[in-house]
């Protein structure tokens, strides 16, 4: 590994390393989770695998449509490797599609990924812990959608189930997920939970348990917004913050999470009961 890291840096690269390369060998398309990893084998010095998660960056673009991004990626294999035949050609494969389309909308990047883009160029600020939600901000609507529209549970259970926070004053402890309510009372497990999310949400899972959480990094964030929404930025890489959640479509904290850092802020699904321990102990 690179000389400049510590031990202890070492190990936390390496620790890195092996769950990102888990969570893309199953999400191939995780063009975020990807960049991760690429960092990663940066900082420690792979380079044949940066260039090698580079082209996998690359095609998840291209199979995402967005072939501006997919270009520049390849532009910046090209100029580490200016000889790469494999670049070469896909960078003019891409090219030629690109010119062809060239007015097309759906060469346009997606109103998400740009929403999601300036949420995490939002300035340095102060967060209140008095918010002001709109409806559906805090994902209410989309985990509707995803629970109720899909028929896996009832109207009436999602209701039961679903609590809005009281902002008229701090939170006094670690809210508890919608989804842990849910299993708490006997209606849908955990586990079919997170697994309908990531597949809804097209987020990936993350198991906090098997990761070293960097609990000085959370603290650094409010932790009225932390406790509020149960989200726990637990690692930081490059110039994005990794954040564990249980409701990936909660706007309104990746608003006021984004107000307490310049970083880009990145979204990982965690288990509601390795949340909420984590948290608890990052803010007693």
């Amino acid at each position: 590994m690179a000389s400049t890291l510590s031990p202890g840096e070492e190990a936390q690269l390496a620790q890195t390393i092996e769950m990102f390369e888990v969570i893309t060998e199953s999400q191939p398309q995780d063009y975020q989770s990807l960049e991760i990893l690429k960092e990663a084998y940066s900082k420690a010095g792979r380079e044949p695998d940066v260039v090698k998660t580079s082209k996998r960056i690359a095609q998840a673009y291209v199979d995402m449509g967005q072939l501006s991004s997919a270009i520049l990626e390849y532009e910046t294999i090209l100029q580490r490797l200016p000889q790469d035949l494999d670049a070469q050609a896909a960078l003019a494969g891409i090219e030629t599609r690109a010119n062809q389309f060239a007015q097309s909308p759906s060469l346009a990047e997606p109103a998400p990924a740009r929403a999601a883009a300036e949420a995490s160029g939002s300035p340095r600020g102060s967060v209140t812990g008095m918010a002001v939600v709109g409806r559906g901000e805090d994902g209410r609507d989309k985990m509707s959608n995803a629970f109720v529209e899909s028929k896996v549970i009832s109207a009436g259970d999602f209701d039961l189930c679903w609590v809005t926070p009281d902002f008229s004053r701090p939170p006094q402890s670690v809210a508890e997920p919608f989804i842990q309510i849910l299993a708490d009372k006997g209606i849908l497990p955990v586990e079919k939970s997170l697994k309908l999310l990531a597949d809804k949400a097209r987020t990936a899972y993350l198991p906090l348990e098997r990761y070293e959480t960097d609990i000085d990094l959370a603290r650094t964030f409010p932790a009225a917004v932390c406790q509020r929404w149960c989200v726990l930025p637990f690692d930081r890489m490059s110039k994005s913050v990794l954040v564990a959640t249980a409701n990936p479509f909660n706007q309104q904290a990746a608003r006021e999470l984004a107000q307490a850092t310049r970083c880009r802020i990145l979204w990982y699904l965690a288990s509601p009961t390795e949340l909420m321990a984590h948290l608890r102990k990052a803010f007693r």
